[in-house]
């Protein structure tokens, strides 16, 4: 009675499994696609993107505006005589008139320029933080595609593991016939494949979330297919430390904008200096009484905006200036270092992943399969017990695991390196 109970689980773990393939048989077969096909995707339709885009382009539309002189202002008077009535003495008064002038503001010489060269740094410091953007959707999209590669091959190594428990399964059954082996041992193969079962299917959720965040990354309706990925393949490092640690400084962004701040601020202390100096205003105005009787008035005014209170604004402006220039540039040196920490850090993982995925393709994984093929011949022929046997399976299965996932974090870390660098690995 008993034994007729597993065969019951056996069947009804068989039926789950089953009904898991023919679902997966059920969907229209999709065509891998390429790491590469993904991120011009990406570069194409991410909002986050296209909105650091945008807000690079609104920046580089600042320098010509704030470097243009003040927009001139017309004026049009009219001085009556006698009465307050429209042209009341125009023509017995040569105090009444009619005038027509403008006037404009004109900055002390080198203003107009810094700013236009402060607003010039500003757009540059935007064009770093658009590319800084990019590049972490990018290195995102990575990552996700990475991890769903490795959960696309976890669940074939599940499948084959599988097949390799059926192997133990099969003979754990012969045993049990020829009165070698007992229902325990079945019983312990059925509950590992049950557990195997566990594990489809918290792979296929975690599937399921890695596709959801590639969609959301390539700005794609959830409700759309999902994405088949390309087989992992393991990158080699063609650079040193010091080769990429000498890329980021030029290339990357992080550094590249806070130099511009630095540039930026020191712009702003030559600025602030140039508000000791005076601004000016040009008027210039005409004026016609009766021209019967009177000739017409011509008055050129030129006005100078001296700046009295500098202890109150100037000399304060100076200070706040010259404390940014020095903040400009600690972050810059943070900045500097932490890039080069992360580098540090990404390129030791890659190093190690590179090692560990040779020992495992050159020793771990053959001679785990070994072991449990000479397990199995053993525990035929009654040379070796149950246990020892299941053990060495599931090294195979931990082992197989372990690989598929240590080559998606040596991609993970090259696609970061890549992020960093702006170098192409691949």
């Amino acid at each position: 009675m008993k034994f007729s109970s597993t065969v019951v689980l056996r069947s009804i773990l068989l039926l789950s499994w089953g009904a898991g393939l023919r679902a997966q048989e059920i969907l229209p077969p999709s065509q891998a696609v390429k790491l590469a096909d993904l991120l011009v995707e990406a570069e194409h339709n991410s909002p986050q993107i296209q909105a650091a885009r945008r807000g690079w382009q609104a920046a580089e539309q600042m320098p010509s505006q704030v470097s243009t002189l003040p927009d001139p202002q017309f004026v049009l008077q009219q001085l009556s005589v006698g009465s307050p009535r429209p042209f009341a003495g125009y023509t017995n008064s040569d105090f009444a008139y009619v005038g027509l002038g403008f006037s404009q503001d004109i900055p002390y010489p080198g203003k107009l320029r810094l700013r236009g060269e402060v607003a010039k740094k500003d757009a540059d410091v935007s064009q770093q933080q658009y590319e800084s953007i990019r590049r972490a959707v990018l290195t995102e999209l990575k990552t996700t595609y990475f991890q769903l590669a490795y959960l696309s091959k976890r669940r074939a190594v599940l499948e084959g593991d599988r097949q390799l428990l059926r192997q133990v399964e099969e003979a754990a059954h012969a045993r049990y016939r020829s009165g070698m082996g007992n229902q325990q041992e079945i019983i312990q193969v059925q509950l590992q494949e049950t557990k195997l079962l566990r594990e489809v299917t918290e792979n296929e959720l975690e599937r399921e979330k890695a596709q959801a965040e590639l969609k959301q990354l390539l700005n794609r309706p959830q409700s759309s297919p999902n994405v088949e990925t390309v087989e992992l393949s393991e990158t080699t490092a063609t650079y040193t430390y010091d080769q990429l640690l000498s890329a980021a400084k030029t290339n990357n962004p992080e550094i590249a904008g806070a130099q511009k701040v630095v540039e930026k601020q020191g712009l702003q202390v030559d600025l602030a200096k140039k508000d000791f100096y005076p601004d000016f205003n040009l008027q210039y105005l005409w004026q016609r009484t009766d021209p019967t009787q009177f000739r017409a008035y011509y008055m050129l005014t030129f006005g100078v905006r001296v700046p009295v209170y500098r202890k109150r604004k100037q000399q304060p402006e100076l200070a706040q200036a010259e404390a940014d220039q020095s903040r400009a540039r600690s972050e810059y040196e943070m900045k500097t270092q932490h890039i080069a920490f992360e580098l540090r850090q990404r390129y030791l993982d890659a190093e190690k992943s590179e090692e560990l995925l040779k020992i495992y393709r050159e020793g771990l994984l053959p001679q785990a399969r070994a072991e449990v093929q000479a397990g199995l011949a053993a525990y035929q022929s009654n040379r070796l017990d149950f246990q020892a046997l299941l053990n060495s399976f599931l090294d195979v299965l931990k082992l197989d695991e372990e690989y598929w996932q240590t080559l998606s974090q040596h991609e993970t870390a090259f696609s970061q390196i890549e992020g960093i660098t702006g170098l192409s690995l691949r």
